[in-house]
């Protein structure tokens, strides 16, 4: 379809509102939407946090879906819980930390793990059919020839997986041919990709709450 909006778009502290039902790993077919719910994966029921100074992201598409998570570490147990699924054909990131917090009843303390990637400007983080499932997320964000309330089935932009054809027509979406995304943090369950190049990485582990990204 052809983009109804041109130019450029910026909103203060992205907080992805516009989808209504509003970097662990999941398959692909995370993409399902409007409470459509995913029963290919489940994911560990552990948000993590991930920052960057700057996501450029071509070929952008937003759109609500459900996680279907392990409501406590003993796996016994799953819950649904909505997300904002963004997804991006390619991807730049630039300086990215990620984050994740495990209470370990062993030693009865809690453990970050913290991973960084990306430091070097000219070496950033790169991705390819890359999808993250956002639970919350604050940015600056700018956005190239972008299209509000694209039905699901009809959007032209961000990789496409094999459930989004199947969603219902008045499943809600946005698209734009460029997302510019400067200072984010945001808590997701889950991110895919189909490449995922770690130009830098460094990983620690250690008991410092200040390990966390944010």
């Amino acid at each position: 379809m052809e983009s109804q909006v041109r130019g450029g778009t910026r909103w203060k502290r992205f907080a992805v509102v516009m989808v209504p039902s509003v970097l662990a790993t999941a398959a692909v077919g995370v993409g399902l939407a409007q409470g459509a719910l995913a029963a290919s994966f489940s994911v560990s029921g552990q948000q993590f946090k991930v920052t960057a100074d700057y996501l450029k992201g071509d070929g952008f598409a937003q759109y609500g879906g459900v996680d279907t998570v392990y409501a406590s570490t003993e796996g016994k147990e799953k819950k649904p819980v909505p997300v904002a699924i963004s997804s991006f054909d390619t991807a730049e990131i630039t300086k990215m930390c990620q984050s994740v917090a495990t209470k370990v009843p062993l030693i009865g303390k809690t453990v970050y793990l913290r991973l960084e990637a990306g430091n070097n400007p000219k070496k950033p983080v790169t991705a390819e059919n890359l999808y993250i499932d956002v639970a919350q997320l604050d940015a600056d964000a700018k956005f190239e020839d972008i299209d509000i309330g694209v039905a699901l089935q009809d959007k032209s932009r961000g990789p496409v997986n094999k459930d989004e054809k199947t969603t219902k027509p008045g499943g809600f979406a946005q698209q734009a041919r460029v997302a510019h995304l400067y200072g984010v943090e945001q808590t997701a369950w889950a991110t895919t990709a189909g490449t995922f190049t770690l130009n830098g990485l460094s990983m620690r582990l250690g008991m410092d709450p200040d390990m966390e990204c944010y």
